[in-house]
Formats: C-alpha cells, sequence, structure tokens
C-alpha cells in the first residue's frame, strides 16, 4: 500500500511530475521559494527520501543528482484510491458514497475512462450493469 506523500514531497513531486524531465535540487528549490523559504538541504533530502521510497530515480552528473518520476500523478492517485477502496469493509457501498461526492466535471471524467476502458478491451464484460428499471431477473 503506498503510503500518502507529505505535504512537502507533494510540492517536490508535483514539479517533478509537472516539469515530466530530469531536475537537480536546486531547480526545485528556485521553484518552491517562489512559495516559501526553504533550505538546499531541506530539498536534497525530500529527494533522496523519495529516492529510497522508489518515486524518483536518479542519476549522478558531476557532484549532483538528477532526479526523475518513476511513474505518474495518475498513477499515484489511482494507487491511493484502489487501496482505500480495498481497505473498505463494503467496497460496493464505498464506491456508491465516492461516487456521490463527484462533481459534474468528475463524473464525466468517470464516464469518459469507462468509455475508454471498454473501447480498449481491457474490460472483461462489454455489457453495461443493469439500469435502475432493470434488474438482473429482468433481462
Amino acid at each position: 500500500m503506498p503510503r500518502p506523500l507529505g505535504e512537502l514531497e507533494d510540492a517536490v513531486m508535483t514539479r517533478v511530475w509537472e516539469w515530466n524531465r530530469p531536475v537537480t535540487v536546486r531547480e526545485v528549490l528556485e521553484d518552491l521559494r517562489q512559495d516559501r523559504s526553504i533550505a538546499y538541504t531541506t530539498v536534497m533530502t525530500v529527494l533522496d527520501n523519495l529516492h529510497q521510497k522508489g518515486w524518483v530515480r536518479r542519476e549522478q552528473e558531476g557532484r549532483a543528482y538528477r532526479y526523475e518520476a518513476v511513474s505518474t500523478r495518475a498513477a499515484y492517485s489511482a494507487a491511493l484510491m484502489n487501496d482505500a477502496w480495498s481497505e473498505s469493509d463494503n467496497p460496493a457501498a464505498a464506491l456508491v458514497a465516492f461516487f456521490g461526492m463527484m462533481s459534474a466535471e468528475q463524473t464525466e471524467a468517470l464516464r469518459d475512462a469507462l468509455r475508454v476502458t471498454a473501447l480498449d478491451g481491457s474490460r472483461e464484460s462489454r455489457e453495461p450493469p443493469p439500469g435502475p428499471e432493470e434488474g438482473p431477473s429482468q433481462r
């Protein structure tokens, strides 16, 4: 189960994900300093911790390292959602509650995602679930 990123880890990873290229501690530091006062060694420690946890890979360049994301923010978010869902003692109820919290934009994104998975064949059954007016015995 991936542990959720801490606030500073998330701030650092956000930059790594958005820039989508190998980054240096100095680059991340300079961008973070637009929002907060932070030390070089703090950013270096966070990136080293992210490397130890497997979120970034690094390659030495001279005396410094360049860090690059191992996976995407979408994959990270999906893993967190999957883990949270699997922890539920009633996964169906958890999904119903989650869907009830979704905005119109999120609902549309879910519909789009379901269409994509149906089109690429990754769903085992292409038969849609029964609607509210059609139960299993009415098929």
